[in-house]
């Protein structure tokens, strides 16, 4: 019978597993101790270990590091309350089998432990293979957020950045690849060599050329010396070559030279110079249609995208938003040497309704000129950009509150959505008649005593209906059940 054993300080967490795992025949072992652990790996072997991050006798990393030592085949599965990039990064660098944040969705991790199974039954010498990678502690402080699309970006960097292999990073403009480039350097073997970082889009194709192979002196007009090129300054490192999609056909071929034979020659050089240099690449464009169509080279794009990261824009990471402003408004108001400040409520609210064309970019840019005007500890709507709402403002919509809801472990969704999908209409139509609860109710369909009773068990206001729009992503008060 397969074996699963749960370290965790919550026996809680213990006592859901065994009744959840009953059914499919898996025997469960837990211990709140990593003394205990060991021993308990050491006595059964168990198929997949759960281990939380958060242990009172040991650290989470050193013991994960002892069971793998111990049993370098076993599954194990990192549980943490305090999910953070560095960590999501480090442990599936380490070799973790995969990472979820607390409280634990049982479905989802229970599916996790069968998959998990299966790669336990699958090895044919569990004991022989390999020992996972060592850990990097270099922290990935620019990486913020831990919505589920960006806990699935800090598992892709873990698994990749200790592999020898070229990188994508797919995303709209503003998204932060350049930082996901840096994490992954930072958490690979070479994390003590150059990273360098290029702009394809930015310099003229003949200036790119010079800038990533150098140049010998005399190669052109005003090549007064010579210059060492990136793929020559960044050997045994990274070179990020940023909007490669921008690149024209005659750099695409000199650059897939480089990528398949390690060699190049300078400008106006005949010494071929030999490198190794991990590329990492990004782009805004998609480049699979560039290759249909003959703008991109197909060999190029299979040299570069042996591994891809896709970056969710900030429309659809809206929860970490909050997150975002606490980071930015501190890394601002240090560097600006401003008395450290707080969004209020209201200010927040707003920055939640605006859509963000700019991703991250433009909410740096907003957040540092509201910080360098500020004159007290709270960043109050005054000091938001006045035209913020009317340069794409948009409404919460259904699936934001959902996906908030989500986020914060609702335990009533089907009641808070259904609310507030009654306070949108009845918003919305109270706006349209101004307040005129007889009309209001004759376009419902409802009788205006109906309408009173909604009115008071959403929690709306006359003046709220008719000069907000759905309110903020909050679930509505509900009425007790009678």
């Amino acid at each position: 019978m397969a074996s699963l054993l749960v370290v965790d300080s919550d026996l809680a967490i213990a006592h859901a597993f065994r009744r959840g795992f009953q059914e499919i025949e898996v025997t469960v072992f837990s211990t709140q101790t990593a003394a205990n652990a060991l021993e308990l790996c050491s006595r059964y072997r168990p198929d997949v270990v759960l281990l939380d991050a958060a242990l009172a006798d040991q650290s989470s990393m050193e013991l994960f590091d002892q069971i793998h030592e111990h049993d370098p085949g076993v599954p194990i599965i990192f549980m943490s309350a305090n999910a953070t990039a560095n960590m999501a990064i480090e442990v599936i660098a380490r070799g973790a089998f995969d990472y979820v944040s607390k409280p634990v969705h049982f479905p989802k991790i229970r599916e996790l432990v069968i998959q998990a199974l299966r790669t336990r039954e699958r090895q044919a010498a569990p004991g022989n293979t390999p020992a996972p990678p060592g850990s990097v502690p270099t922290a990935v402080n620019s990486l913020v957020g831990d919505c589920p699309a960006m806990q699935e970006v800090y598992k892709a960097i873990g698994r990749v950045a200790p592999k020898k292999v070229n990188v994508l990073i797919l995303g709209e403009s503003g998204t932060g690849k350049e930082l996901v480039a840096q994490a992954i350097q930072q958490h690979s073997p070479r994390s003590s060599a150059p990273f360098l970082a290029v702009n394809c889009a930015a310099i003229p194709e003949p200036l790119l050329e010079s800038e990533l192979f150098g140049h010998e002196k005399g190669a052109f007009t005003g090549a007064d010396a010579k210059r060492i090129g990136k793929f020559e300054q960044c050997s045994g490192g990274t070179l990020f070559l940023d909007e490669v999609g921008d690149m024209t056909a005659l750099m695409q071929s000199k650059l897939l030279r480089v990528l398949q034979e390690g060699r190049f020659e300078r400008v106006g050089g005949n010494n071929t110079i030999e490198t190794d240099v991990r590329i990492i690449a990004a782009t805004n464009q998609e480049l699979e249609p560039m290759v249909a169509n003959g703008r991109f080279r197909p060999d190029l794009y299979y040299r570069l995208n042996v591994f891809s990261i896709r970056l969710p824009p900030l429309r659809e990471r809206m929860a970490d938003l909050p997150l975002l402003v606490d980071h930015f408004l501190h890394l601002f108001c240090r560097e600006l040497e401003k008395t450290p400040c707080k969004a209020a409520p209201e200010a927040l609210e707003l920055l939640m309704r605006y859509s963000w064309p700019g991703n991250i970019r433009e909410l740096q840019s907003v957040l540092k000129r509201a910080v360098l005007e500020l004159s007290g500890p709270v960043l109050v709507p005054e000091y938001l950009p006045a035209d913020l709402l009317t340069r794409g403002s948009r409404a919460p919509s259904f699936e934001d509150f959902v996906d908030e809801r989500l986020l914060a472990n609702s335990t009533a969704l089907y009641a808070e959505a259904v609310a507030f999908m009654e306070r949108v209409v009845l918003t919305k139509v109270l706006r349209h008649t101004s307040g005129n609860q007889s009309q209001a109710a004759k376009i419902l369909n409802i009788t205006r005593g109906t309408l009173r009773s909604k009115i008071r068990e959403l929690g709306i206001t006359i003046q709220q209906a008719v000069n907000v729009e759905a309110g903020a992503l909050s679930p509505p008060p509900l009425t007790p059940a009678v």
